[in-house]
């Protein structure tokens, strides 16, 4: 019999969430309370299920996001989560129809790109989409940091770290965060919701754990930035604390606030290791220790993956370090962004409009997200073969163009 994919209903949500639950490979069991949370603010009508009778056997789910550029401009997204495919219906397509139905209602709805951090690699560069941002987890040995611990759990910049709480993150962090906005691209929007879970209220889908929040303010009073953290018990056989501390959310905005946050972390009595948790990779915590051996890097992995929708609004959404033109072919075979177009770019500010003019470059629409974040090169996507270099030259050109000093980072994962 064939299968249905539709959005689902009110009485079907439950077993929606049972089928999520199924594909990601947690217990099936799903609470009233966790389904009515979630209903209250699912938006059901960009809550796909594919229907094998009265069964969903896949699920797919994408709400509005915001999305920061280079130079803190913003784009609209159409953000995708929550995607699966029960075992017994792979390979039959219907990931495929689920991602088309809604790739076309974002495209209607006018969203300028689509934004989904990939479980697997390799699914989603067929559907146009590119990673846009990378991120890395240090574990810092602070016995061999060589931080003087009577100094550096305190700012020597004449600002100071203060513990705090959930109620003061939630009231203060929103102001941080839309500053990390300004200063990195694809840094996705924390709405209200995103703090109050974060910070343990609501219905959380795994056991809470409050953790320790430390706050720090400038010379002048100003937050800069914030720390939640964790920290486990253990002590080896001497009866020597060997404890880790896991920051589950840093967001800095000034190099002060980022050494003195690190350095508070690495002070702390019975802390043995810590753990970063994920950080943008051109994060400055390895050199900010006397001995950045101490920092071993425990992951690199791509984050925040990009389909563009919109060509221009995409390369005119952000700033560019010098004035450049450039004539670019997009090709994207399912035809939502596809086309040539003359970039002008200029630190002034930048015009994209459609032309029949010979090609510089030639690329597909996954790395069209790639390079309007800024992460990659040019020159490297030529070397690789995924972008096709037309005039000698324009691959270097367009890295004068799009590379930016700070790599962007996307602290949450939705």
């Amino acid at each position: 019999m064939s299968v249905d994919v539709r959005a689902v209903t009110d009485s079907e949500f439950h077993d929606w969430q049972r089928a999520l639950r199924t594909g990601f490979l947690r217990t099936p069991v799903v609470s009233d309370a966790e389904v009515a949370d979630r209903l209250a603010h699912a938006d059901l009508a960009r809550t796909l299920g594919a229907f094998d009778r009265d069964r969903i056997v896949a699920t797919f789910r994408s709400f509005r996001q915001e999305v920061s550029t280079v130079g803190g401009g913003s784009l609209a997204a159409d953000a995708i989560t929550q995607v699966t495919v029960s075992p017994t219906h792979r390979r039959r397509g219907l990931l495929s129809r689920m991602m088309s139905a809604d790739l076309a209602a974002a495209k209607e709805r006018g969203d300028a790109i689509a934004t989904l951090i990939a479980a697997e690699y390799p699914i989603y560069g067929r559907f146009g989409f590119g990673a846009a941002s990378w991120a890395a987890e240090w574990s810092v040995d602070v016995r061999r940091a060589g931080l003087d611990p009577r100094r550096s759990g305190r700012p020597e910049d004449g600002g100071r770290i203060d513990l705090t709480d959930g109620d003061e993150i939630r009231k203060t962090g929103p102001e941080v965060h839309r500053r990390l906005a300004g200063l990195r691209a694809g840094v996705t929007h924390r709405d209200t919701r995103g703090w109050e879970q974060g910070t343990g209220l609501g219905h959380q889908s795994d056991p809470w754990r409050e953790p320790f929040y430390a706050m720090y303010r400038s010379a002048s009073g100003e937050v800069e930035g914030f720390v939640a953290y964790t920290a486990d018990d253990k002590w080896d056989d001497a009866k020597q604390p060997v404890n880790t501390a896991t920051v589950r959310d840093l967001i800095a905005v000034t190099p002060a606030a980022e050494r003195a946050l690190w350095h508070y972390l690495c002070s702390i009595d019975w802390i043995a290791t810590v753990r970063s948790g994920y950080r943008a990779p051109d994060d400055l915590l390895p050199l900010l220790l006397p001995d950045p051996r101490a920092a071993r890097m425990l992951t690199y992995v791509d984050m925040l993956w990009v389909r563009v929708l919109d060509v221009v609004r995409v390369l005119e959404s952000r700033t560019y370090p010098v004035e450049g033109s450039l004539v670019l072919e997009v090709r994207d075979a399912d035809g939502l962004a596809g086309g040539r177009f003359r970039l002008d770019a200029s630190p002034a500010g930048a015009s994209c409009v459609r032309t029949s003019a010979s090609p510089d470059l030639a690329f597909d629409v996954a790395e069209a997200g790639t390079l309007a974040f800024g992460d990659e090169s040019a020159v490297r996507l030529s070397r690789l073969g995924r972008v096709e270099e037309l005039t000698p030259g324009a691959a270097a050109r367009a890295d004068l163009l799009f590379r930016t000093p700070l790599r962007p980072f996307s602290p949450d994962i939705f």
